[in-house]
């Protein structure tokens, strides 16, 4: 009998753990992930650890003395199959428990194309991808990706620094079209541009081609072709909500959660990437895919498990590193009705503040690590920033930050 379970070997997964030691949890706690290696950090799989420039001793969250130190039992290569109250069914059997921590993630989506299951065709989410990858760049000299979000961005400049020929295919009207507003996507999709990077925006694909079973193209719908010895898919992920889909947990394909990570049922939580919590900064429901959301959530998770209330609230923040360019985001923008811009694009050191009805709700910035990290506490810290001293180019915004409430 495990105290507490949790399915996932995941920032979630080990921060639910970490934090329920923390706060005083004594039980069992056993992590089970179908992984071969200990929790790691994915956001370098895209870029620094396809370049080799990543040391893969640095990939671990934590090294194996933490789970040590903290009594957290880590079951690798363990695929779990149902849970059922007070059980989880494994490929090796099962595993009682007296609460449950579902932190399972997200996995990238698949498309149904012609051609998609051909030797060549991939997707970057783990480790076990970038290091199929890997294997591939060296007889590969053209890659098409497919999708302009963070993950497809990332990858493009990552292979264009590796001397790959790139294309990158969009089916929207312009790159990180659900994440950025329009001048923040013409900024980005110009700096691919600048470094060679083949972006089609607005296509419609047709098929993959192959040549002994291996991908060799990809056409559009206008017969277009497009040579490719490697396909990336990159079109966003779904979240790993089936173990939870018998229990009734689901709304809008994710886990449903409160501020602390409850799900309906008693002793069954979840954090991550495969949830959908309240959350006050969208002023709704809301599922987010990023380490900062997954690390914080678990924390709340973790307490909760160990009988402290502390409710998620974090300000959402991301990050994205493509070419020289350190993008940065906190907040979300969608909704603004005013976006103030401070630096000049030119430079490639600037920040795009976002406000609705004179209230600051997020801030994109560019090369200006400053004013992320000021955007942070401004927004956690409910701080009023007006409009007029943002476009003020003289005015020092850190004083903001000692003015009364």
């Amino acid at each position: 009998m495990s105290g507490l379970v949790i399915v996932g070997g995941s920032y979630a997964g080990l921060n639910v753990a970490l934090a329920a030691r923390h706060h005083g949890y004594a039980q069992r706690i056993r992590i089970l992930t179908n992984e071969s290696v200990l929790p790691y950090h994915r956001p370098p799989l895209s870029k620094g650890y396809l370049l080799g420039t990543t040391d893969p001793q640095t990939l671990p969250l934590r090294g194996e003395a933490c789970y040590l130190e903290n009594d957290i039992e880590v079951q690798l290569h363990t695929h779990v199959k149902a849970v059922s109250p007070g059980r989880v069914e494994t490929s090796d059997g099962h595993v009682r428990f007296e609460k449950l921590a579902l932190a399972t993630g997200a996995r990238a989506r698949l498309i149904n194309l012609q051609g998609a299951a051909l030797e060549g065709v991939v997707t970057l989410r783990s480790l076990a991808d970038t290091e199929a990858i890997r294997e591939r760049l060296g007889s590969v000299s053209s890659v098409v990706i497919i999708g302009a979000g963070f993950i497809g961005l990332e990858l493009a400049a990552t292979l264009r620094k590796l001397g790959k020929s790139v294309t990158v295919l969009e089916g929207q009207s312009r790159v990180l079209a659900r994440a950025m507003p329009p001048r923040m996507s013409e900024f980005i999709a110009a700096e691919h541009r600048r470094h060679g990077v083949d972006l089609r925006c607005n296509v419609s694909i047709a098929y993959i081609s192959g040549e002994h079973g291996r991908a060799k193209s990809v056409t559009l719908a206008d017969g277009t072709e497009c040579p490719a010895e490697l396909v990336v898919l990159a079109v966003g992920a779904t979240p790993n909500s089936e173990l939870a889909a018998p229990l009734g947990l689901l709304s809008q394909g994710a886990v449903e959660v409160d501020a602390v990570g409850r799900t309906r049922l008693e002793n069954v939580y979840a954090a991550g990437d495969c949830t959908i919590h309240p959350n006050a900064f969208a002023g709704s429901v809301l599922r987010l895919e990023s380490v900062q959301n997954a690390t914080d959530q678990g924390k709340s998770v973790g307490a909760a498990i160990a009988g402290v209330h502390l409710p998620y609230d974090s300000v959402p923040w991301f990050w994205s590193d493509q070419y020289d360019l350190k993008l940065q985001m906190v907040g979300l923008s969608q909704g603004a009705d005013l976006e103030i811009l401070r630096g000049s694009l030119e430079s490639r050191k600037f920040s795009v503040f976002y406000f609705r009805d004179q209230r600051l709700i997020g801030i994109d910035s560019v090369n200006a690590a400053a004013d992320h990290m000021l955007g942070r506490r401004l927004l956690a810290q409910r701080i009023a920033c007006p409009a007029a001293a943002v476009r003020d180019p003289q005015f020092e915004l850190k004083t903001l930050l000692a003015a009364p409430r």
